[in-house]
């Protein structure tokens, strides 16, 4: 059977997931009566919950007699390392944009990738139902921004439909009759091709995803690229460089089909399989027949910019609500996870029962700690920090910076291009983006961007947009002012009593409600100055025999700020931690106790002078 392997690859919520949902539809991968959740690829709970997509799926369907293997991807930058494996895996790929948003910062990050890979797109102007839609604009936008990324000219001859995922039809006109997507389907036929590859060598294949299954194990998908994959063939696995760290025998061999993965008992080069049988293989490593002596080239993937400390739940409530508590259950745990996403890096810190854990960004580690929460871990996670580097030629130190693209009501620009300006940001560009919005581009240092979100939703009362993508090191940009506003630190242990916080509120922004159980150290509200201040959220009315009116008038308490994990690890700074428990979100200091407090930052103060 002919084959064709192709990419959907786009920035974040411009409708991947839910274009491969009609795909699979009018491919007939589901019967006529079959109930399918929207956006089917999206399995995990998180992806649900947040509508994002973060780990990388393979489907498959067949038209015309052809066999099309789609592989859908992650939209955030923080998921950039799914996105680039998942590219040497096809031969083509449909970069979709929103008609009304246009190429935004995903859309080059991934367009990079793909143009650099040889890869000629295919380009899909997405939402053109949309009331705001400028899908011819978006195409020029699309263009210019093909002929920013040095495209050869070749690839600046790329086709376009315009579609909608959510109703199921794609045209090479905008005026087109609207009906269904099967030119998409015909164009990736003529214009994919199909994968080169030679049969008559010995069968090899890089690892690009992995999985865990309770029943078959660690399974790896990859695309064979050279030679035939037989059930209970011997294969040695391979690493990058050369050694071999395991033999075994591919016990399972399965394509795709749909959502489904089907048993097979030999795959030819060119395909994509999932493989079951190995024990110790992982991305990106080489399976190959045993006469196989050099492993297959794999992508090297952008370092970490951002690391955060991983450390036991060691406050007064730890190990009350989780199950998984000690160092060595979150040490096995961490070292997991880097098996399976190449863009996560752990080691051993110098702190006791403590992990560095460095990633692309606060969304990917927020996600990593939320899987943990609902395993039942208990953890502390310390402030994020952006991880410099030395300049090899230089020696000057250097830090990671981001492009930052912000669309915002015209209204808020000015707060917006204040806030960036003192967190080092410098503007590139600012243009009207119709509508009464402004689109304003920023290079700014990754730390400058670390607890900024939940200020700029404030900002821009909600309206605002803000998206990023990593551009790379540049010199230290110097100290960038960090939050204000000092903490409300409780300084006795119980549960906090409504009394008590009514008199607080008035000394700045509680976190906790009544009934909440605290201990010393626990961070209850933010302080309105700029010092940490320690209070009693214990206190209770003193009892008497008078009674008069007025005296018992209803207490009436502000709403708490509720946190999100993001959100509580963005505000912290580096002498208080967020405690993070299957039923529970915390602040609190890292030294509990107020006398050590005072002492560590005595000895801060000494070392900085």
């Amino acid at each position: 059977m002919e084959l064709r392997n192709v990419a959907i690859i786009a920035h974040v919520d411009h409708g991947k997931t839910t274009l491969v949902d009609n795909l699979l539809k009018q491919a007939g991968a589901f019967r006529a009566n079959q109930q399918v959740a929207e956006r089917a690829l999206d399995r995990n709970d998180l992806e649900r919950e947040r509508g994002i997509t973060i780990l990388a799926k393979s489907t498959a369907v067949e038209w015309k007699g052809v066999k099309i293997n789609i592989v859908d991807t992650p939209g955030h930058a923080d998921f950039g390392g799914e996105v680039e494996r998942i590219l040497s895996m096809v031969d083509g790929a449909i970069v979709l944009c929103d008609a009304a948003e246009g190429p935004l910062p995903q859309t080059k990050f991934v367009l990079t990738k793909a143009l650099a890979r040889g890869l000629k797109p295919i380009v899909v102007i997405n939402k053109v139902d949309r009331q705001d839609a400028r899908a011819h604009e978006v195409h020029d936008e699309v263009f210019d921004l093909f002929a920013a990324l040095g495209a050869t000219d070749e690839q600046l001859d790329f086709h376009t439909l315009f579609a909608s995922g959510r109703q199921g039809w794609a045209d090479l006109s905008l005026e087109g009759p609207r009906k269904d997507l099967s030119p998409m389907f015909d164009l990736i036929l003529s214009h994919v091709p199909q994968p080169k590859v030679d049969l008559d060598k010995p069968f090899a294949m890089n690892a690009s995803i992995l999985e865990s299954d309770n029943f078959l194990g660690r399974i790896l998908t990859g695309r064979v690229e050279q030679g035939t994959a037989r059930v209970n063939m011997p294969v040695r696995v391979l690493r990058q460089d050369g050694s071999v760290v395991e033999s075994g025998r591919l016990t399972k061999l399965m394509t795709f089909s749909g959502l489904d993965r089907v048993p097979v008992e030999e795959v030819q080069a060119g395909d994509i399989i999932a493989i079951a049988g190995l024990s110790d293989a992982t991305i990106p490593d080489t399976i190959a027949a045993p006469e196989v002596a050099e492993p297959l080239p794999a992508i090297p993937v952008d370092p970490p910019t951002l690391a955060m400390t991983f450390r036991i739940n060691d406050g007064p409530l730890g190990g009350r609500e989780g199950k998984k508590v000690t160092s060595r259950q979150i040490r096995d745990r961490l070292f997991k996870e880097t098996e399976g996403n190449v863009a996560i890096k752990v080691k051993v810190s110098e702190e006791v029962d403590a992990f560095e854990v460095a990633g692309r960004g606060e969304l990917q580690l927020g996600v990593l700690i939320e899987q943990m929460r609902r395993e039942g871990f208990e953890l502390t996670i310390g402030r994020p920090r952006v991880l410099t580097r030395e300049n090899p030629e230089t020696g000057e130190r250097e830090e990671p910076f981001e492009e930052a693209l912000i669309d915002v009501d015209e209204q808020y620009s000015g707060v917006v291009v204040e806030k960036m300006s003192l967190r080092k940001g410098q503007m590139q560009d600012m243009r009207p983006s119709g509508g009464g919005k402004v689109r304003l581009t920023f290079h700014i240092p990754s730390r400058g961007l670390i607890g900024y979100h939940g200020e700029f939703m404030t900002d821009t009362r909600g309206t605002g947009m803000m998206n990023r993508l990593f551009l790379g090191y540049q010199p230290w940009a110097g100290p960038i002012e960090g939050r204000r506003n000092g903490s409300l630190i409780s300084n006795s242990d119980g549960e906090a009593i409504q009394y008590a916080l009514f008199y607080l509120q008035e000394r700045g922004t509680l976190f906790v409600d009544p009934g909440v159980k605290v201990y010393t150290g626990m961070i209850l509200g933010e302080h309105s100055r700029d010092n940490d201040l320690d209070v009693n959220p214990i206190k209770e009315k003193k009892l008497t025999n008078i009674r008069a009116a007025g005296k018992d008038e209803a207490l009436l308490l502000t709403p708490p700020r509720r946190m999100s994990l993001e959100q509580a690890i963005a505000y912290i700074e580096d002498d208080e931690l967020v405690e993070v428990t299957p039923g529970a979100i915390r602040l609190r200091k890292r030294y509990l106790d107020p006398h050590e407090r005072k002492k560590h930052a005595r000895r801060a103060e000494s070392e900085a002078a």
